[in-house]
């Protein structure tokens, strides 16, 4: 392994329901060939999806609300609690209500709320899914950790001429220490921590337009798509990894690449 001291893990995020609230974790505990624990637990189906709990395959994220097409969901603070099962929901500094994800009764009373907040971006009833075991609400089929490298950020600053929440990406990793792109050289690499974790990068992130909504305000306010095809000529921040070996994964640490 080629130690890298200065590349660092800044931040962990999970995100429990996908489209919702980001949730910042000290550490996390990953096993092999497992996802980013605590991650897209749940998905709240746009109408008939036909995901099959028993048999679960993999679906487009357009098929669930999402911030690509949904952008007001971010206008809600929500907080899962592992313990419980429970999802608190506050809206507009207020607390809405606390839903039991573990019970069908307590999913059926979230899309109830969901249904009379969004009522005119539903193609049909929506639904509350549980990811089954062994599967997980992510965007890509095989990388199951989302990694940003918050140089690309600050670079991505400079192409809109506006500050740039790096939560706009929604990844579970995000490390300093990297030249801004460096990131999407490393596909095929592996990248070690101190903890025993060991991630192999799959493949590059191509953003979409949840990357344009503003997570704290829930407008959509820049086109980072677009700018990111005018500076570079593709649309890539961000890689996916998927866990080759389980470990400990914790802020502040300093990783190695193979």
């Amino acid at each position: 392994m080629t130690s890298h001291p200065a590349i660092r893990v800044a931040q962990l995020y999970r995100y429990p329901v996908k489209g919702l609230s980001p949730e910042r974790i000290a550490e996390g505990s990953l096993e092999t060939s497992g996802y980013f624990p605590g991650d897209r637990l749940y998905a709240i189906e746009n109408g008939p999806s036909g995901f099959n709990e028993v048999a679960p395959r993999h679906l487009p994220k357009i098929v669930y609300l999402v911030l690509m097409r949904n952008e007001a969901l971010a206008r809600l603070r929500t907080r899962y609690d592992d313990a419980s099962g429970r999802l608190s929901v506050a809206y507009e500094d207020r607390l809405d209500a606390s839903y039991d994800l573990s019970s069908r009764e307590g999913r059926e009373a979230l899309a109830g709320f969901l249904k009379t907040y969004l009522p005119h971006e539903l193609r049909g009833e929506p639904k509350v899914l549980a990811s089954p075991p062994g599967y997980r609400f992510t965007d890509s089929r095989t990388g199951f950790v989302s990694l940003i490298n918050l140089a690309s950020v600050r670079a991505v600053e400079d192409f809109v001429g506006a500050p740039v929440d790096p939560l706009r990406f929604r990844g579970n990793v995000f490390v300093e220490g990297l030249e801004p792109w460096a990131e999407l050289d490393l596909v095929g690499r592996i990248v070690e921590a101190p903890g025993g974790a060991r991630l192999k990068v799959t493949s590059r992130t191509v953003r979409c337009a949840a990357t344009n909504v503003d997570p704290q305000t829930g407008f959509r306010d820049l086109q980072i798509p677009r700018a990111l095809s005018q500076h570079l000529g593709h649309a890539d921040c961000g890689v996916y990894a998927e866990v080759i070996a389980g470990g400990a994964l914790r802020e502040g640490d300093a990783l190695t690449l193979g």
